[in-house]
């Protein structure tokens, strides 16, 4: 004896089976995903959430100051006050002015070794592969205390040399210290920028640099006009990598005060941020780190929207 199925129902059968093999598929994908959004939710979004909120009060002090310090809801009060400050503001444009000298360098030069490396008659190209990452590999504080012996008035082999020709070099004067810091991080950084952008002149099929030689064009000629645009994404990469990176500098200037003493603790605004966290003010540091890191947003994005509107118009 058969059983009688409506059409209608045999038809819908596979797809409430289609349906419930979708759903068991997203839950165990969801299961897989669970710990990651746990940590994303508890050490991402939380901190910056209890930062936006710290930076709506107000720490006070009554009388000489020696009391214990009330803190009261003041809405925008803090962010009036740090864009006021003009050592605040100071920092930022400073590290402004570093980033787009030091950046623009940095990456020229990544670009130049990557090139060296990718061209056939290059010779040693593992070791100097390596030898241009090395830098990279040494720990930042490391790189910094080296740079920081390198510029130190009584030990600086630089100030020796110039003292010999009759040139008074203090590298850790105030006018030089935003070169010696720029020198440093592109010292420490051009060696990382550079295998990034040496693997995808890697990823560049070989047949385009080979016609393009057939045709008669110079290895100057193919690296301007094939292998730079090519390696376009991987340029826009290092630049908002870098752009993040100095609005975040710190580790620098901080070894590199040991020697300036002149490096004002609100160098950078990371340092202002940090000296509002050693005197006790949280929601001051957090309103700085917050309209820190609404600076880095905006730059990193409207560079992203200026290459994607000139990538449009070509």
């Amino acid at each position: 004896m058969t059983t009688y199925v409506p059409p209608a129902k045999a038809a819908d059968a596979p797809d409430r089976r289609a349906s419930r093999h979708t759903r068991r598929r997203a839950r165990t994908a969801l299961l897989f995903l669970a710990p990651f959004i746990a940590l994303f939710l508890c050490m991402y979004l939380a901190p910056i959430a209890y930062t936006l909120y710290q930076s709506l009060f107000q720490q006070k002090r009554d009388g000489l100051g020696l009391s214990e310090p009330t803190t009261s809801f003041s809405g925008l009060a803090n962010y009036a006050q740090a864009l006021g400050d003009e050592g605040f503001r100071g920092s930022l444009l400073r590290v402004l002015l570093i980033g787009a000298v030091q950046v623009p360098l940095m990456l020229g030069a990544a670009l130049a070794l990557a090139l060296l490396l990718d061209a056939k008659r290059t010779m040693f190209k593992r070791f100097f592969r390596l030898a241009f990452f090395l830098p990279y590999a040494l720990p930042g504080v490391i790189g910094a205390l080296m740079w920081s012996y390198l510029v130190a008035p009584e030990l600086s082999p630089i100030s020796a040399l110039g003292r010999h020709v009759g040139l008074h070099l203090d590298l850790t004067s105030d006018g030089m210290l935003a070169p010696v810091i720029g020198n440093m991080l592109t010292w420490g950084w051009t060696g990382y920028n550079m295998l990034i952008i040496y693997a995808a002149l890697q990823a560049i099929p070989a047949e385009l640099s080979e016609a393009a030689r057939m045709d008669g064009c110079s290895a100057f000629s193919i690296a301007w006009r094939i292998k730079i645009p090519m390696v376009r994404p991987a340029l826009v990469l290092t630049t908002v990598f870098s752009i993040i990176g100095t609005a975040q500098l710190y580790n620098e200037p901080s070894i590199l005060r040991n020697v300036a003493p002149n490096l004002s603790s609100d160098y950078t605004p990371i340092f202002a941020a940090y000296g509002a966290v050693n005197s006790g003010n949280f929601p001051y540091a957090a309103t700085q780190s917050v309209i820190l890191a609404l600076l880095t947003l905006v730059l990193s994005f409207g560079f992203l929207k200026l290459v994607q509107r000139k990538g449009a118009d070509l």
